[in-house]
């Protein structure tokens, strides 16, 4: 945890808060955050004008578990790489998720495997942007994913604009940072894990006639160069999206969304048939 910055206050009662990846905004990822980890959460600062019955949830929520709060009346952030950040009025510092050691989130992996499960996993090679990859872990909870490793390396940081663009799912999910994630592919696999790596390739298969009923590591690639060629090696297969437009390629946060999702309507399928007529 970084030492609190220094908050500065000006004339017109505005509290400006200077940038960094110890913040974390919006109603909804604090609450999140608060309601699951408070020990992550040192001070909250919040708005004045603010009403409503989330909005004192929240306020309630922090004095239970022992949160500073302190109130201003305007809230501004400076200094971001993004420029203007839209807060909700209210700003928290501390962590904005959990880390789990890789071997934590292996053996949870090897334990659902070793209990006939089938468990979901998404790699994250080298996503740069912060609010791709908040998306896509929210995607991932929603499509039923609990594990999610992203690289140490060349990866947008699990801050304030990655949490925001999750809603509250980096509090959901077991994550994990990896520096190799080829290796951590390895160990995965030895697992009981099959890696399926999601590609923009004609000759890759459809995800559409793709058996996902297995437990399944997704690779995704980043924005510009997807998946690196080392990680690609340690894919057991290659997936595809079929597209009827003239775009070369979709958002990776999008894709990776449209896998899950296909996966997860897969396991439904799966599920139903194994219940007694």
């Amino acid at each position: 945890m970084t030492e609190p910055r220094r908050k500065e206050r000006s004339r017109t009662g505005e509290q400006r808060i200077r940038y960094s990846e110890d913040l974390l905004w919006g109603i909804h990822s604090v609450t999140e955050a608060i309601c699951r980890d408070p020990e992550r959460i040192t001070e909250l600062i919040l708005q004045k004008d603010r009403q409503g019955t989330r909005w004192q949830e929240l306020i309630e929520s922090a004095q239970a578990a022992g949160i500073k709060c302190s109130f201003t009346q305007r809230i501004k952030i400076t200094g971001s790489p993004e420029g203007n950040i839209n807060h909700q009025g209210v700003v928290a510092r501390g962590s904005a998720v959990r880390l789990l050691p890789f071997e934590d989130l292996l053996a949870l992996f090897t334990e659902a495997v070793a209990a006939g499960q089938r468990p979901r996993l998404l790699a994250c090679d080298s996503l740069q942007d912060p609010h791709n990859l908040g998306a896509i872990i929210r995607s991932a909870h929603a499509a039923g994913v609990r594990f999610v490793i992203t690289t140490r390396e060349r990866s947008a940081p699990l801050g304030g604009t990655a949490a925001k663009a999750a809603a509250g799912a980096l509090s959901l999910v077991h994550l994990c940072q990896v520096t190799n994630l080829a290796g951590a592919l390895q160990s995965l696999k030895k697992a009981g894990a099959w890696v399926f790596g999601a590609v923009r390739d004609e000759a890759a298969e459809s995800i559409y006639q793709t058996d996902f009923d297995l437990p399944v590591c997704l690779v995704v690639g980043n924005e510009g160069h997807g998946i690196r060629p080392l990680v690609r090696r340690h894919c057991d297969r290659l997936v595809t999206i079929p597209m009827a437009g003239t775009m070369e390629s979709l958002n990776s946060s999008v894709a990776g969304a449209v896998i899950m999702f296909e996966m997860h309507r897969q396991s439904l399928l799966v599920d139903k048939s194994d219940q007694p007529r």
